[in-house]
């Protein structure tokens, strides 16, 4: 005190004790991440690939690719994490219409796999579905759009909203995926409910929604059609269109309550069960670990999603709040969905275990989301006492 006292009478400027507020910052803090959110994510890609080498029968390569994979989704995380929420709302309608044009290329000049128009393919760099960035771009938009007005929105907001969302819907449906295009409807719907509906105004939507059932029953691919009927009777065609969904509760029921043990699955290393390291990969986690591993991949799921509805609660103005809050919330469906279609109670849409299936464009996707719900809560302002 008294060197700070001889310093102000000769004129040298005296150092000021550090509030709460100007501590210095944690290196998380200056990287905008959750070091509790980043940790869940890095123990579930861990586990993910673990399971992966199995479900793969033993492929260094594929795991490679997916670790490799998941390092390009960190540092997209991370890139997106710098963002403010305001930088983010600018970019909504600029992302939107990009996605729209791919959209329209796929259409046009979209590389044909497996019987579907969904990818495009820069020749000798990279092959991307288009329609997984509207995974994004939509409640993007969405949250953009219902920001600029009051709460809870208006009846001509909704009708923006629903524009928003129909548009790029019928594209991705028409390749056909109906999987995605579901997912994608599902993202925005969640940023409007969010944004406070009335319970009459729900209860209206859903019957509306149940009406249309016998339209879009119409408008199915025969192959779609299919996927219903044996989700309510897969016994109907045991060899045929009823084979994946037999094969793989059988293998989920296989493993019991402890399961096999690592790479010790029957159904999936004696090549059983279809698509086992991507849609089905559940069915491996299964019968290797049981109930036990299935519960702790639950169990991790659900504390992922719930540190993330935290954070997206945490933010102080109305667009990072609904953003935040559709993308988490939409990270439970792709779970809920995967799930239960592999166990049955569910039709098969063609969804991948986040983090766990093999795939690059759906991961980078799913981090680039934890990276805007971060900068959501990372350039949160400090509100006046």
């Amino acid at each position: 005190m008294i060197r700070d006292l001889l310093g102000s009478l000769r004129g040298y400027p005296v150092k000021q004790p550090e509030s709460g507020i100007s501590r210095r910052k944690t290196i998380w803090q200056r990287l905008h991440i959750d070091p509790w959110l980043v940790a869940m994510l890095l123990l579930l890609m861990s586990a993910g690939l673990m399971v992966l080498y199995s479900a793969s029968g033993e492929s260094s390569h594929m795991v490679i690719a997916q670790a490799v994979r998941f390092g390009v989704a960190l540092v997209v995380m991370l890139v997106l994490a710098q963002f403010s929420p305001s930088s983010l709302m600018r970019w909504a309608l600029p992302a939107y219409l990009v996605g729209m044009l791919m959209l329209v290329a796929v259409e046009v000049l979209g590389d044909i796999g497996m019987g579907a128009q969904r990818w495009l393919e820069i020749p000798g760099l990279v092959r991307f579905q288009p329609s997984e960035m509207m995974k994004l771009a939509v409640p993007m938009m969405v949250a953009a759009w219902i920001s600029r007005h009051e709460l809870p929105p208006s009846w001509k907001v909704l009708v923006g909203c629903a524009l928003l969302i129909g548009l790029p819907v019928v594209l991705i449906a028409r390749q056909p995926d109906l999987g995605t295009s579901l997912l994608v409807t599902a993202a925005a719907v969640f940023v409007i409910l969010l944004a406070g509906l009335s319970w009459r105004f729900i209860g209206f939507i859903v019957a509306l929604a149940g009406a249309a059932l016998p339209l879009l029953w119409i408008n199915m691919h025969n192959y779609q059609r299919q996927r219903v009927l044996t989700f309510l009777d897969p016994e109907s065609d045991p060899l045929g269109a009823g084979w994946n969904i037999i094969q793989s509760t059988t293998a989920i029921g296989s493993g019991g309550i402890w399961g096999k043990g690592w790479l010790h699955g029957t159904q999936s290393q004696l090549e059983f069960l279809p698509e086992r390291h991507t849609d089905f990969i559940v069915a491996v986690l299964g019968e290797e670990f049981g109930l036990i591993g299935m519960l702790a991949f639950l169990a991790l799921y659900l504390l992922i999603v719930a540190r993330g509805l935290w954070l997206a609660g945490s933010a102080q103005d109305t667009f990072g709040r609904l953003l935040g809050g559709g993308i988490m919330l939409t990270f439970f469906i792709y779970v809920f969905v995967n799930i239960g279609m592999v166990s049955g109670i569910l039709p098969v849409v063609g969804v991948p275990l986040p983090l766990v299936s093999y795939g690059g464009t759906s991961s980078v996707t799913l981090m680039a989301g934890f990276g805007i719900l971060m900068a959501v809560h990372a350039h949160r302002r400090l509100l006046p006492r």
